[in-house]
């Protein structure tokens, strides 16, 4: 995984937009709320929301630390990308889209299908 194939992967997702946060964070985003982060300059640390276990089970990796700021909500951050496999990284980044997403109200869940 690079930050081309991320980016290609967190857009290829059902209404999924990016935008530049924070002055160098690409941050992509479903229904306006963040699901994948990523820094624009090398190196690239990958942030993402997963599961209570996930959270547990990738932290305690030396790569894999709580996300600065977002840890409280079980975001974690890859600092290496060989850090997890590739399709490690469509797991996550798809799980992390869909708890995004399924947390949204109801008119902008219905806003996304059209």
């Amino acid at each position: 995984m690079n930050i081309e194939a991320l980016r290609a992967l967190c857009l290829s997702l059902p209404g999924a937009t990016e935008d530049i946060r924070w002055g160098a964070d690409l941050c992509f985003l479903v229904g306006g709320k963040m699901f994948c982060a990523t820094s624009i300059d090398p190196p690239h640390q990958v942030s993402f929301k997963v599961t209570d276990e996930d959270f547990g089970a990738l932290t305690v990796s030396t790569q894999i630390v709580p996300a600065p700021y977002l840890a409280r909500y079980k975001w974690v951050q890859v600092q290496q990308w060989t850090s997890i496999t590739d399709e490690a990284w469509q797991t996550y980044v798809k799980q992390s889209y869909e708890m995004v997403k399924a947390k949204l109200p109801k008119s902008k869940l219905k806003a996304l299908e059209v």
